[in-house]
């Protein structure tokens, strides 16, 4: 096949070069953001824009004060800021916990596309990411957690791996896939080796197959980051239907560990600094 000869292409230089890299179906994030306008009853929408083109975010405040930070939100393949079930049960626990969330519309293709197509969408969702940065950033917020899930994760994995901004202090991966063909798998295990947030890469013992099988690869490759940690939730698959809220519930308490552990390194520098 086309892509195995690509043993020595970087995933960038695979996702701008090798593919023509296309723009998001804009038909469909249209009909995504009327139908969520329609309905929603948590959160507002906010219109952030890349290159000339809005596209749709729903931020929820924080129902307690004070605000600890945004936490931005990434969802699976061809879904939307409010998608069901996990993207929404973020969206709106977070707000209730001190944490503002910003979810974002990620690009998308037709219906109809096969996973793949969706890898030469990576470029314009890291520009999306880093919209929403900018929009975290007007919003004073000094920490920045980033949670993906499915291939909202890999999209995440990719536009931090080689980013520096001092406001995002973790990432969350649920469910990361490594895709299965040996040199883009190779080049998905590589980004996690470029990132060195603190992260924590959280999955169902019967989730996807690209993702329970590359679990031990993922595990040994983060292992070169100090502050990565592994989960796995038995029972669960995918859609974590089972879980009674036990994936938020863990993230939530890794992030606020996490959280803590910064500002009492701040402090020490701080003190040190005297």
């Amino acid at each position: 096949m086309f892509i195995k000869k690509l043993t020595h292409v970087s995933l960038a230089l695979y996702l701008c070069s090798v593919l023509t890299c296309v723009a998001s179906d804009e038909k469909r994030e249209a009909e995504f953001a009327a139908d969520i306008q329609k309905t929603l009853n948590v959160g507002q929408t906010v219109w952030l824009e890349t290159a000339g083109k809005k596209f749709l975010s729903l931020y929820t405040d924080t129902a307690k004060n004070p605000r600890s930070g945004i936490i931005i939100l990434l969802h699976d393949v061809g879904g939307h800021p409010n998608q069901q079930a996990i993207i929404r049960n973020l969206r709106t626990f977070f707000p209730e916990h001190h944490w503002a969330t910003l979810s974002i519309q990620m690009p998308v293709r037709e219906a109809s596309a096969p996973v793949q197509d969706y890898y030469a969408l990576f470029p314009d969702a890291k520009i999306r990411l880093i919209a929403a940065l900018d929009f975290a950033k007007k919003e004073k917020a000094e920490k920045v957690v980033v949670i993906g899930y499915g291939l909202g994760s890999l999209m995440a994995s990719y536009a931090l791996a080689d980013m520096k901004n001092e406001n995002v202090k973790a990432l969350v991966t649920i469910s990361l896939p490594v895709p299965e063909t040996n040199e883009v798998s190779a080049q998905t295990l590589s980004l996690i080796s470029k990132i060195t947030l603190p992260m924590l890469d959280i999955y169902g013992a019967l989730d996807m197959p690209n993702v329970v099988s590359s679990a031990r690869e993922r595990q040994v490759t983060g292992k070169i980051n100090t502050n990565y940690r592994q989960v796995k939730l038995d029972n669960e698959g995918h859609l974590y239907l089972h879980d009674d809220g036990l994936l938020v519930k863990r993230i939530y308490s890794w992030i606020d560990k996490v959280i803590n552990a910064d500002n009492t390194q701040l402090l020490k520098s701080k003190e040190q600094g005297k």
